[in-house]
């Protein structure tokens, strides 16, 4: 296991003994024949597992990732905290208890995931047009989108229309 911007490799044991690790999760000693390193810590398999849906981590991937007091894994890290954990319309932080909504990558407050022009809320089952790093409800999508073209300030390739989930 990899924690991104921590020491990836254990420390050195002394050679020519054999050293007993304790697990980080419930304290006891390690004799498994496997056992993870990650946030400066030993591991058994079956107790490094995530917060939110309690996967074991060595068995879904190489790498867990920690904010919050929490040991995640990269789906819940990305749907808790996006790339910045940051809401990408107020700037404000998204605590990890928080439901989001996403387009494009992009996370967003429930509350901030709003029409640019009319600011009506999109909710799971909208349809809507992400255009230039705005949202826009079916209803307010652009006249150019319509008519079939985009004028020259069109600066990220148009995706087709998308539906809330």
């Amino acid at each position: 296991m990899v924690n991104p911007g921590g020491s990836s490799q254990p420390p050195p044991v002394g050679s020519g003994s054999l050293s007993w690790k304790r697990c980080a999760g419930c304290g006891g000693k390690i004799a498994d024949r496997f056992l993870l390193y990650t946030m400066d810590s030993y591991w058994h398999s079956r107790c490094l597992k995530c917060s939110c849906c309690q996967a074991q981590l060595g068995e879904i991937g190489t790498s867990c990732y920690t904010k919050s007091g929490m040991i995640l894994c990269r789906n819940d890290y990305i749907r808790l905290f996006g790339n910045s954990g940051a809401c990408s319309a107020c700037g404000q932080s998204i605590p990890a208890s928080e439901l989001v909504m996403r387009a494009q990558g992009n996370v967003y407050h429930l509350k901030c995931f709003t029409c640019s022009t009319c600011r009506n809320r999109l909710v799971p089952g909208d349809r809507f047009h992400y255009i230039n790093g705005s949202l826009f409800c079916e209803h307010d999508r652009p006249t150019a989108l319509i008519n079939g073209h985009l004028s020259s300030l069109q600066t990220n390739p148009l995706l087709p229309d998308q539906k809330v989930c």
